[in-house]
């Protein structure tokens, strides 16, 4: 076996260090005054509850679907009961690690941005750029951790079991839980958020983030369990998927003919090794993110594009070095150095949709002015202004994307596909950390509101805070576009796996599967924000029965039941995920049991297509709005 593996693996530990590094560095920081830390204090009580909580009702969940892998998968009782798998469950076992790696990923990157809240507000009263940096730090745990897990389990996986179809099952437990942890956080943190902004804001008149409101508390639990370890999780799985699908479709892909299967190939090492090089360079790009004081944003957004911008480079070279180490046998028209423009080509893609989405939610530029000024004429078109905003947004990203799956498949077919995936990826230990900073920043703000600090410090916060919500809009842009492409590679492995050789979209059952698909992101959607209404309505009853019932909260003499609220957002945000993740998870069951594999096929394309102009429509109005805000 060649010596590679145990490169990656190093990589993988050298992420894992890294991140212990950065940990100590920001809980080694100021964690500011007494009423600083009560705050942050407060602030990890209602996270961490939260996530044991949805730990444990996932527990049951992972449970059911990891029997139901080893019965019907891993010993294929319907199918032959004779000569089945005698061995271990692999594709259970491969699933379980998959579960738990997306969640310890989800709660070590909770924990730190928990600790960094109080100590990014009070490092902000040094300095715009000890603000940055602490914030930064604590999303850069985040990033290694996420990279550093997901490479480590699927290497040690795939070393043991030397199938690809069995470390497809890792991918699988990865995704189970960035859907619940997306969706069940992502319901907290609007729910909370929505409920003392209505009642405080706008009924009672405080300012944002006043103590006197009793869903503050909540609202900054949100922001860490919602865009920390939601966001964690969901690119967790998006980092894993599009390793997985580069090495599964790595034996069936035609550029690969002539070259026989070995697990150890080089066809199969490569993705690992992109991975590999991708967390070295990321490593090193974290130390480049530095600002002045009194910067713009546009100075603050070239203080992260830097390091970025330097770690793709440093890939492509990486990816350079590790295509001449290789030795791959090719077909007589075919050049090995096809797969470095591939992975040139996922970087490129990456970054163009990056920097769309700053375009298009940066207050910087002109589109979230434009939408800011709407606010002159009322709320309606701010609404009206900012769902414009997010459909026109969707354009240059479906291009880009366009442009990367044309030009990958020409260069490597669909294994190009997948690889330019990795490649996009690759950078997800610094990428990931310019997103999960954000809420960082988003506390930090809160917390010096609630504590009284220096009215700079809020100045420095918001500008932070307004720089991370279009990194957040960021993330999830190379969160979907990768998706998009790993989506594709692993349509492909569907295919080959049943046999289907094309589809038919004039054939009416294959359309029929085609608007099942385009419409499931819609309902799913549908729900999830009905869900959010739900719970927000609880929140407002609840926000509203203590500023009639508590004497002295508005004088500032009575104290609000914080830990009330924060038990009502999670009571709430647990209850409502159930029924869109079952809608994820059961759809694609039904319509291929009930309806066959044709159908299913119509199915999943209309899904990826209808779900990423959706997903960037939602994702960039978001960012927008809330710059827009941040602008006025």
């Amino acid at each position: 076996m060649s010596l590679l593996p145990l490169l990656v693996l190093g990589a993988g530990a050298l992420a894992l260090l890294f991140a212990a590094y950065l940990a100590y560095k920001v809980i080694s920081e100021d964690a500011g005054n007494e009423r600083v830390q009560e705050i942050g204090a407060a602030i990890h009580e209602g996270a961490m509850a939260f996530l044991n909580r949805e730990y444990k009702l996932l527990a049951i969940f992972v449970i059911i679907i990891t029997g139901v892998l080893a019965v019907f998968i891993d010993y294929d009782v319907l199918n032959k009961i004779e000569g089945s798998n005698s061995g271990l469950p692999s594709t259970a076992i491969s699933y379980i690690f998959g579960a738990i790696g997306s969640a310890l990923a989800g709660f070590i990157g909770m924990l730190i941005a928990v600790k960094s809240n109080m100590r990014t507000a009070t490092a902000a009263t040094k300095g715009l750029n000890p603000g940055l940096r602490v914030a930064f730090n604590s999303g850069s745990v985040m990033g290694m951790t996420v990279v550093g897990i997901g490479i480590t389990g699927i290497t040690i996986l795939y070393l043991v079991f030397q199938d690809a179809q069995i470390i497809s099952g890792f991918g699988f437990g990865a995704s189970t839980i960035a859907l619940f942890a997306r969706v069940g956080g992502g319901i907290y943190t609007k729910a909370a958020d929505v409920g003392a902004d209505l009642v405080g804001k706008v009924e009672q008149g405080i300012p944002e983030d006043d103590p006197r409101n009793p869903a503050v508390i909540a609202d900054n639990v949100g922001d860490n369990v919602g865009d920390v370890a939601g966001m964690g999780a969901d690119l967790f799985e998006s980092y894993v998927g599009s390793i997985i699908a580069a090495i599964a479709l790595a034996t069936t892909s035609t550029v690969f003919a002539s070259q026989a299967a070995e697990f150890d190939g080089p066809r199969f090492l490569l993705p690992l090794l992109i991975a590999s090089i991708g967390i070295v360079s990321s490593i090193i790009g974290t130390f480049l993110v530095r600002t002045g004081e009194n910067a713009s944003m546009n100075k603050l957004l070239w203080a992260l594009r830097t390091g970025i911008f330097t770690a793709g480079g440093l890939v492509i070279l990486g990816t350079v070095a590790a295509v001449g180490y290789l030795d791959f046998e090719l077909a007589a028209n075919q050049s090995k150095w096809n797969f470095v423009w591939v992975v040139v080509v996922g970087i490129i893609v990456g970054q163009v949709i990056g920097t769309a989405t700053e375009y298009y939610t940066a207050y910087e530029y002109g589109p979230t002015k434009k939408l800011s000024e709407q606010a002159v004429t009322g709320p309606a078109t701010v609404i009206i202004g900012g769902m414009g905003l997010g459909m026109i947004s969707t354009a240059i990203p479906t291009i880009a994307i366009i442009a990367g799956i044309l030009i990958s498949y020409e260069l490597a077919d669909i294994y190009g596909i997948a690889l330019a995936a990795v490649g996009m990826l690759s950078t997800l230990g610094i990428t990931l950390a310019t997103d999960a900073y954000g809420p960082v920043a988003d506390n930090a703000g809160g917390i010096a509101e609630q504590a009284h600090l220096p009215e700079e410090t809020r100045e420095r916060t918001d500008a932070l805070d307004a720089l991370g919500n279009t990194t957040a809009a960021t993330g999830k842009g190379f969160a979907i576009g990768s998706a998009v492409l790993t989506s594709l590679a692993l349509m492909v492995a569907y295919a080959q796996l049943v046999g289907l050789e094309a589809l038919d979209l004039l054939e009416p059952k294959v359309l029929v599967g085609l608007l099942i698909g385009s419409v499931l992101p819609y309902v799913f959607s549908s729900m999830t924000m009905q869900a959010v209404g739900r719970a927000a309505n609880s929140m407002i009853q609840e926000v509203r029965r203590q500023f009639r019932e508590i004497p002295g909260i508005m004088e500032g003499t009575g104290k609000p039941d914080y830990a009330k609220a924060v038990d009502i957002s999670t009571s709430g945000s647990l209850r409502e995920m159930v029924l869109p993740g079952l809608l994820a998870v059961i759809a694609p069951i039904l319509v291929g049991s009930l309806m066959g594999k044709d159908v299913l096929g119509g199915m999943l394309l209309g899904s990826i297509a209808s779900g990423f102009l959706l997903a960037v429509t939602m994702a960039n109005a978001g960012g927008a709005w809330d710059n827009a805000k941040k602008y006025v």
